[in-house]
């Protein structure tokens, strides 16, 4: 993961994001009804539940929509049953995509999917054709502008905490962790009085790959593609985007 900022890579993603507010509120929601379905309704007792409300409320999602995700998954709200699916692919310049995805409809999803890879110049895998290049690790971002701390108290605070490794750019640190890990950092951070920009279990390149210019803005397009998706929860990738 060392050598090119993860945070770099997510601008493209969050700017996106952020001008479809309705379809973060839907995926967070299935996001919700996943975790409370699997691990129960109480946030308290289900850390990923916890995580996902967390990550909602930071969206602004209202309230009344948590809850109602929330009974959905307890069965208190009649409601459809979504599965995690993860699908692999080749995107231009021989980059690596993984996207993960909450779907009621698997048929229906990966032909949309297909269908956004053929558009863009990539190719949709098999399973296991590229999820080799990715790491599974928690990743928290604080924004330099925060906190007052300079790199080497960050770097104290962030030992501390029990993390793995911290980037430093002009804008932020960006802190890594395993994932059995990542709540204890979490808190430990928070604790400190940090405040977190970015806090997620992620799947991280382990090398990022060099594109041409042209390759780059397919990448881009077969992201926003993807990203359009109901479906689609997040998309990673191993392109380097300058």
């Amino acid at each position: 993961m060392a050598g090119h900022s993860k945070w770099k890579n997510i601008q493209h993603r969050k700017s996106a994001q952020d001008a479809k507010k309705g379809k973060i509120f839907m995926r967070a929601a299935k996001e919700i009804y996943t975790a409370a379905k699997e691990g129960g309704p109480d946030p308290e007792m289900n850390a990923a539940l916890r995580l996902a409300v967390d990550k909602a409320k930071a969206s602004n999602m209202p309230n009344d929509n948590i809850e109602r995700a929330i009974k959905k998954a307890s069965g208190t709200l009649d409601g459809v049953s979504y599965e995690e699916v993860i699908y692999e692919g080749y995107g231009p310049g021989g980059s690596a995509v993984m996207v993960e995805i909450l779907t009621d409809n698997k048929n229906r999803t990966a032909s949309d999917v297909r269908h956004a890879f053929s558009k863009s110049n990539g190719n949709l895998g098999e399973n296991g054709c590229v999820s080799f290049l990715f790491d599974r690790k928690g990743y928290l971002v604080i924004d330099r502008t925060t906190t007052n701390a300079d790199e080497d108290e960050m770097l104290l605070a962030v030992i501390e905490a029990g993390a793995e490794e911290m980037e430093t750019s002009d804008e932020v640190f960006e802190i890594y962790t395993e994932p059995e890990q990542f709540k204890s950092v979490k808190a430990s951070l928070e604790e400190k009085g940090f405040l977190l920009d970015t806090a997620e279990i992620s799947l991280l390149p382990q090398t990022y790959n060099d594109l041409s210019v042209s390759d780059q803005e397919k990448l881009g397009r077969l992201i926003e593609r993807l990203e359009g998706l109901e479906d689609v929860q997040e998309v990673y990738h191993n392109g380097k985007m300058d």
